[in-house]
């Protein structure tokens, strides 16, 4: 079991724009090659987190509040947020907030021993990094650059560096890299 932060981002360390839109991104077909990367992380996940603004994209975007059958996960989903959000019966959507270490227990458990994957925020996996929580980081690295917007991961994360497991080139447009998280002791 292994929790994974996996999203695209601009060169530049941004996942979404200045206006929270992913239009960018969507520019981008899938280069060849890269076309099962998802299915097959997908497939190894058991549980989700997000915060309460991707919620709100994922809502805005697909319009499973009108339409449950939208929502394109079927497994046990996590929004972490301070404030009420719209709900919707049907998907197993759970919202928490505060300390992400006891929900994250309560994760791995659901997961029964398949993935976590969180789905952003950068401040969010930034709060499961702190809390030694973090096992890997998966970029989709896109051939843009937005010059602000919502971060990628808004820590230092210095020492211990993150170990570079894998960089893979799609096309002409992306570049998917994978890093584990070493702990201090690790080094």
């Amino acid at each position: 079991m292994t929790t994974q932060y996996y999203t695209a981002s601009s060169i530049d360390g941004f996942i979404a724009d200045p206006d929270n839109s992913l239009e960018w991104l969507f520019q981008f077909s899938d280069p060849s090659g890269m076309e099962d990367q998802y299915p097959k992380f997908i497939a190894q996940v058991g549980a989700i987190a997000m915060g309460s603004t991707t919620y709100e994209w994922i809502a805005d975007y697909t319009g499973f509040l009108n339409d449950p059958s939208k929502w394109e996960y079927d497994l046990p989903a996590w929004v972490f947020s301070s404030r009420e959000l719209p709900r919707v019966e049907g998907p197993d959507i759970r919202f928490v907030s505060g300390d992400v270490a006891p929900v994250h227990e309560e994760m791995v458990r659901s997961a029964e021993g398949r993935n976590v994957w969180l789905v952003g925020g950068g401040d969010l996996v930034g709060q499961f990094h702190d809390q030694g929580l973090l096992d890997e980081v998966i970029i989709g690295v896109a051939s843009v650059f937005l010059g602000a917007g919502a971060p990628l991961l808004p820590r230092r994360i210095v020492t211990p560096p993150l170990q570079l497991l894998e960089a893979t080139a799609y096309g002409a447009d992306f570049v998917m890299l994978r890093y584990a998280v070493r702990r201090a002791s690790a080094l």
